[in-house]
């Protein structure tokens, strides 16, 4: 079982992060999310520092000017100052869309899909999404918030501190708000920022197999009322898919959210193309995946708020041979984001930095504008903007120290852990040296 081997240092003291070589600020006066040209911008600024208090970044700027300050130099010590020497520093990554609410891993569908299965066909077989409703159905909430935590770690130790976590395991009302429930549980023992989304409407149980009408009825009748008077989700997710739910029960989805206040977003066109319009009428958060969209898809995206959240770890991990358009996107304006998708079926990894390795090698994105996908885009895609995702004052105090000179080694070292230390809403954690050499 994975254990976090970073060390906490709380305390009422400012932090000075000092000598820093590359500051990624990522600060904009832009009114929406970065598309185009944009995403390529970092802001990058050189030996820097950033003063933070209180949970909150006071300031941001050269080193020396800061080391000078008067406010500083009075109250040396109630400072805790971190010599970022040689390093990086980014906001702290920002991965919008996870499925950390499960027990066990899917070894069999692993190897049912190496020896040559599709995933529909894993699918249909009983494997696949199905395969992890009983377990989620048994475990306690105890249990459950405890296999939420362990990769809530994991992210944290590889600089993100901002996770949207989804429910979509338990497929009834009672393990779906359970699962919800374990989420916040988790959430409250864990210094970084979580978004709960309840993804009620992830597949159709065996139990609703020739009656899926009266289970989308179940989703928007009761799962999404109930999620939203206990305040346990902040956004509605649906898998409208091939072999999922179709683009109707979506919008049915989208509306029963709507009614109850809440936030939507949804997993869309990974295994075949749905059209866009209707379901951006709802101006949904994101829509995640989007590896079959046509031109007027892309133009309707475009001219929307609505990030387009890729996930290419899936696309990895399922041997697709094929990855999301993220080329096309970029250059047509759409905004997008990057995520792990992590998931015991099609995406169990909780690096994004490996996810803007594969943005880079496979997707054909600049360094640059990975990061940006996994910092900024991100807080765009949970709706944080205002306190996610760059480096300013006033901002959040999450940032990720990364021990590399250069912020385009993050995705150039495939699978290698560079975060150093991070911070995450002024909470300060540092690896062990020995794990960093």
């Amino acid at each position: 079982m994975y254990h976090s081997s970073l060390r906490l240092t709380s305390s009422n003291k400012a932090v000075l992060l000092v000598n820093i070589k590359q500051l990624i600020t990522l600060s904009s006066s832009a009114n929406g999310p970065r598309r185009g040209k944009e995403l390529s911008d970092l802001r990058v600024l050189d030996h820097a520092a950033v003063l933070c208090y209180g949970g909150k970044i006071v300031s941001v700027g050269k080193t020396k000017d800061a080391v000078r300050d008067a406010w500083v130099k009075k109250s040396k010590a109630r400072v805790l100052e971190i010599d970022c020497t040689g390093k990086v520093v980014t906001p702290g990554f920002v991965d919008s869309h996870t499925h950390p609410a499960f027990v066990s891993p899917r070894l069999v569908d692993f190897e049912k899909r190496i020896a040559g299965a599709t995933y529909e066909e894993i699918a249909e077989a009983g494997g696949g999404i199905r395969s992890s409703i009983e377990s989620v159905r048994k475990a306690t909430k105890p249990v459950l918030a405890g296999r939420v935590l362990s990769p809530l770690n994991e992210l944290l130790a590889q600089g993100t501190t901002t996770v949207e976590a989804k429910s979509g395991y338990g497929l009834s009302v009672d393990s779906e708000l359970k699962s919800l429930e374990a989420i916040r549980a988790a959430a409250s023992a864990w210094p970084g920022t979580v978004v709960p989304t309840l993804l009620g409407a992830h597949t159709v149980p065996l139990e609703f197999a020739g009656n899926r009408q009266d289970y989308v009825s179940l989703v928007c009748e009761q799962m999404i009322p109930q999620a939203a008077k206990r305040r346990l989700a902040d956004f509605v997710d649906v898998f409208c898919d091939r072999g999922a739910f179709t683009e109707e029960e979506s919008l049915r989805v989208f509306e029963a959210a709507r009614k109850s206040g809440l936030g939507v977003r949804a997993h869309i066109s990974q295994l075949a193309r749905t059209p866009l319009q209707h379901l951006l009428s709802f101006e949904p958060a994101s829509l995640d995946h989007v590896d079959h969209v046509e031109d007027h898809d892309i133009e309707l995206l475009s001219r929307s708020s609505t990030i387009a959240t890729l996930v290419p770890g899936a696309n990895h991990f399922l041997g697709l041979g094929k990855y999301p358009p993220a080329r096309k996107l970029i250059d047509r304006g759409v905004a997008v984001a990057l995520a792990t998708d992590y998931n015991p079926g099609s995406s169990p990894t909780m690096s994004m930095p490996f996810v803007m390795s594969l943005a880079c090698t496979q997707m054909k994105m600049s360094p640059a504008e990975a990061i940006a996908a996994s910092t900024i885009n991100g807080a765009w895609a949970l709706r944080l903007q205002e306190r996610k995702g760059s480096v300013e004052p006033g901002k959040d105090a999450d940032l990720a120290i990364l021990d590399v000179s250069d912020y385009r080694e993050i995705p150039y070292w495939m699978a290698r852990n560079s975060c150093a230390e991070v911070m995450a809403n002024g909470v300060f954690m540092e690896r062990p040296a020995f794990e960093r050499n």
